[in-house]
């Protein structure tokens, strides 16, 4: 299973990435994206969710 997770630097917080991936991404407090749920954001797309850039692939 791959795991993403959110470059908060490249986030801008526009929300792009919770249409692509709905139940994938949330828009956190701080009104940067969130991933949480790594096997949903898989299906979406993976990091091509964000047009930005700011999801990105954990590495293992």
């Amino acid at each position: 299973m791959e795991k993403f997770e959110v470059n908060k630097d490249k986030c801008l917080g526009c929300g792009v990435c919770t249409v692509n991936c709905p139940g994938g991404v949330e828009l956190d407090t701080d009104g940067k994206a969130k991933v949480i749920d790594s096997d949903k954001v898989s299906g979406c797309g993976g990091a091509d969710v964000c047009p930005h850039g700011a999801i990105e692939k954990k590495e293992a």
